[in-house]
């Protein structure tokens, strides 16, 4: 098994010279972030989640979370590394700093989230979910449950959880039937059961605090009339101790195809009459306000796209310098001798195309990542209220880009992966085809592709008339010329493949613009289409922007020489094997909504 170690130098370029930290530094609260605190930040990050989280990775996977009637183990090694975790501070690097948390920007926070999913993402799925409940608390909860959670859970002594969907209820949360009846003393009981909740039991914490969605009794049909609670696994006593146990257990844990060291968990409500639970907010706000956390949640998922790709890549680049195979079809190092009879597969073009595809999808997927948190630091702590609005609608506009075309990336380069071990990778011996399956559910919790791509263009483009997306595509026109100043023919070609590319997405949204008034079916036909565009499209955009960044350093004679001249040759190789597909893309959407409509009579 290889061993993970996190692109730090690929981190830092991206925070100082393509994204602007020096931009997030102004930001109120933000004026310690300097450069050498993130680099000591990540540095430490990096340590951790090689020497404690990945050595567990292939363990967690073949011995998987068990339950016991209805306690839940998780892998040997796991509790432990959580309370190193804790020990560390890793949970206070996000949380608000009026709870006991360093409240670091996101864009701080983001990449070591990164290197923890690369380590080990069944295990990052914890903090994860914790994470969203406290965004979710923390906006919408009253001050008395905010005082009462938040210190313990931002200090990971406490974890959170997203109790939405049910057995008749996936993605449709209209059909929610779990029930609230009012108690004389301002609580709740909760009955109902809850399925597919991640890290729902576990012996990491003494306590875990659930958000569920219930319906309170006699409220209105539909997303209406749903309320959000918190239902504490213990309750808590004045003092803050920890008091009975509620009524609220895991049943069963899910069997899966993946992420088996994660507890994905049946939970039941109310068994023994009912789990005491409080409203968060207003009551029937319910799903306004589990948006929070679930687009903390969507954002934290398409980072695992990331984070995957970037071990996938990792772990078959060592293979292809390791693994000897075939004659060589171009020049090889003398030290092979006049002629070998065979060379380390990396020597083959096929294989040297699948390498830098997944390397090329590891960068650009993690540099919109990163752009769209700073964006949302800016959103959250602009003084500017102009910015603060125009950066809020461009993170509304990126998160499902984000979760979608990175976590559907995620999954291409893993199954690049395995096809660079060849029919090792179909061994599990290797390691390979673990992130393969680890990395497949990333594209369907928290909303599947094709639900990202109707929010993106039912919500956020057609219903705006397309308004942020066109001033998003306008930015990205403003790259080109840039490259083509720099006289760098690899960068003169970027510019051309990034104007061809730009060009399909405004073309693409112009269309949706017009179509969605009069026929949102045909423009929820090619929905997915319009995601991949937008992704791979933005995608080139911030590899342009990197690309850009190293031609200046060295110009100057200032970084990493072979780091930065790598940076823009992967640049170029994005623009000639991924920004090409582009504007089929857009073509697929704009000519391939008939061909879907016009089926549905063989279909059904």
């Amino acid at each position: 098994m290889s061993e993970y170690n996190a692109p730090l130098k690929d981190m830092n370029f991206l925070l100082e010279h393509v994204i602007g930290l020096d931009e997030i530094a102004r930001l109120p609260g933000c004026e310690e972030v300097t450069p050498d605190l993130v680099s000591a930040i990540f540095e430490e990050a990096g340590k951790f989640s090689k020497e404690v989280l990945a050595p567990l990775n292939r363990s967690g996977d073949m011995e998987g979370a068990t339950i016991t009637d209805t306690v839940v183990t998780t892998p040997k090694g796991f509790k432990d590394a959580y309370q190193q975790y804790i020990d560390g501070g890793w949970s206070l690097i996000a949380g608000p700093a009026e709870y006991g948390g360093q409240g670091l920007p996101h864009l701080v926070s983001t990449p070591v989230s990164e290197m923890l999913g690369s380590a080990n993402m069944a295990f990052k799925l914890c903090p994860l979910l914790t994470g969203g409940a406290v965004e979710a608390l923390k906006s919408h909860g009253s001050k008395a449950l905010q005082d009462i959670f938040l210190p313990k859970m931002v200090a990971g002594e406490w974890t959170g959880t997203m109790n939405l969907t049910e057995p008749q209820a996936g993605s449709d949360l209209a059909l929610v039937r779990s029930k609230a009846i009012p108690q004389a003393d301002g609580t709740y009981k909760i009955s109902g059961q809850k399925i597919f909740i991640t890290y729902g039991e576990h012996d990491f914490t003494k306590n875990i605090v659930h958000l569920v969605l219930a319906r309170i009794e006699g409220a209105p049909d539909g997303v209406k009339g749903i309320s959000l609670f918190i239902v504490p696994k213990f309750m808590v006593n004045a003092d803050g101790s920890l008091g009975e146990r509620n009524d609220v257990k895991c049943v069963s844990i899910e069997h899966k195809m993946g992420i088996h060291g994660s507890p994905t968990c049946v939970m039941a409500y109310g068994d023994a009459g009912g789990a005491t639970g409080y409203v968060v907010g207003e009551p029937n706000r319910g799903i306004e306000y589990m948006f929070v956390m679930m687009n903390a949640a969507r954002l934290g998922v398409g980072l695992e796209g990331v984070s995957i790709s970037e071990r996938a890549y990792q772990h078959a680049l060592v293979w292809a310098r390791e693994r000897v195979q075939g004659r060589p079809v171009t020049p090889v190092p003398a030290s092979f001798g006049a002629s070998p009879k065979s060379v380390p597969i990396i020597y083959h073009p096929d294989v040297k195309r699948m390498l830098l595809t997944m390397r090329a999808y590891a960068e650009a997927t993690r540099a919109l990542t990163y752009y769209t948190s700073s964006c949302l630091d800016i959103a959250e702590r602009s003084t500017d209220e102009k910015q603060r609005r125009m950066s809020q609608s461009l993170v509304e506009l990126l998160i499902p880009i984000v979760k979608g075309w990175s976590t559907e990336a995620g999954i291409e380069v893993t199954s690049l992966g395995i096809q660079v071990h060849g029919g090792m990778g179909f061994i599990e011996e290797t390691g390979a085809a673990q992130y393969y399956r680890d990395s497949r559910i990333s594209a369907i919790y928290e909303g599947t592709t094709g639900i990202q791509a109707n929010d993106l263009v039912g919500r956020k483009v057609g219903r705006e008339g397309g308004q942020t997306a066109l001033a998003w595509i306008a930015e990205m026109e403003k790259i080109p010329p840039l490259l083509l100043a720099t006289n760098d023919g690899n960068l003169k070609f970027v510019a051309a493949q990034l104007t061809a590319s730009i060009n399909s997405a405004r073309r693409a949204t112009e269309w949706i613009v017009t179509m969605w008034p009069n026929n949102p079916a045909a423009v929820f036909a090619g929905a997915v289409h319009y995601l991949k565009l937008m992704g791979t499209v933005g995608g080139g955009w911030m590899m342009a922007r990197a690309a850009l960044a190293a031609a200046t350093q060295i110009k100057a004679g200032e970084g990493d020489g072979d780091y930065l001249k790598a940076k823009i040759m992967t640049t170029r190789f994005y623009a000639d094997h991924i920004l090409t597909m582009a504007p089929s893309f857009a073509d697929a959407l704009i000519q391939g909504a008939d061909s879907v409509l016009q089926m549905e009579e063989a279909l059904f």
